[in-house]
């Protein structure tokens, strides 16, 4: 959740009564990223009248990936789900998703189809990101794969053993191989507001994903000093030619063409240090060991919290 005073309380009329109409026992975590309008409040009147619930309050935004980790952190059931909380991730899907899982598979992924006719900004870049992420990646990612997603105890143990501090589940949970299956759907319309996902976090997010994931950009930047260095070999040859010939009068120096493959040439080199910059820039950033996210406060049912005090007394 973060700044969904006018959703949350829907969502969570939503999601009791499908999760109620099954047999088994729930948890929910609602992960507060920072909201600075009335989100926590409305969270603390749901935990008022549903011990099932915990809050779990973060420092400041750390973003949407830090807070689908911090709530992953703190599940303790055999199955669990991860889902946004603006409503557009159906619950009425939850009960196909644990039958599933209780038919052996590992993990359990949604896929997120958006209607044909509707053309957007998001939904072409989204295009073009999984075709671009699954073309240089060594790891194949679900286009349109939401992070509403089932997995196992055993995959989040071995989920939460990557230590990695830029996190791209997506891919995160797809390197990891378990048994997966995938259910489409068609989202719902937000129950309130507008998405809090912008530009520069589809960016961020983006290029955490490829630079997790791959190698590639340095190998382009190494594939273009390689092709210059042919066509180099190539002029050299060239102008070589005319001094073996005897024809070393018809050389006339030539200064938009030096300056073009110097620029060209600086253009590469430039790139080259880019990427080599910004893959030494992530290696400085897991080096450090900061946490993904900072919490500020936990918050469970009085009654949940008794429970506990009398379980450590024993």
């Amino acid at each position: 959740m973060f700044n969904e005073e006018a959703s949350c309380g829907g969502f969570y009329d939503e999601l009791v009564p499908v999760i109620n109409s099954l047999p088994y026992r729930f948890e929910l975590i609602f992960v507060n990223d920072g909201s600075v309008d009335r989100t926590q409040q409305i969270l603390e009147s749901i935990l008022e009248k549903d011990r099932r619930v915990q809050i779990i309050q973060l420092s400041r935004n750390f973003g949407h990936q830090a807070a689908l980790c911090a709530g992953l952190e703190n599940a303790s059931g055999d199955y669990i789900i991860t889902m946004d909380g603006d409503g557009q991730h159906p619950p009425r899907l939850i009960p196909e998703m644990i039958q599933l899982a209780e038919n052996g598979y590992d993990i359990v992924q949604t896929q997120r189809l958006d209607d044909e006719e509707k053309s957007s900004f998001k939904k072409r870049t989204s295009k073009w990101f999984y075709q671009l992420i699954n073309q240089i990646g060594d790891t194949k990612t679900l286009p349109g794969g939401a992070d509403f997603r089932l997995i196992t105890k055993q995959v989040l143990d071995n989920l939460l053993a990557m230590p990695e501090y830029h996190r791209f589940l997506r891919g995160m949970v797809s390197w990891l191989g378990f048994r997966s299956v995938v259910i489409p759907f068609h989202p719902e319309e937000r129950l309130a507001g507008e998405s809090k996902y912008s530009l520069k976090k589809m960016l961020k997010l983006g290029s955490d994903a490829v630079f997790s994931f791959s190698l590639v950009p340095l190998y382009v930047g190494l594939s273009a000093g390689g092709i210059f260095f042919i066509l180099a070999v190539i002029e050299v040859i060239y102008v070589l030619s005319f001094w073996i010939s005897g024809r070393s009068a018809e050389l006339t120096p030539g200064w938009s063409s030096l300056m073009f493959m110097m620029l060209i040439i600086a253009a590469v080199l430039m790139i080259l240090l880019g990427f080599i910059g910004i893959y030494v820039g992530y290696i400085f950033q897991e080096v450090k060991h900061r946490p993904v996210f900072v919490i500020k406060e936990k918050k469970v049912h009085p009654n949940n919290q008794k429970e506990q005090s009398e379980e450590e007394n024993l």
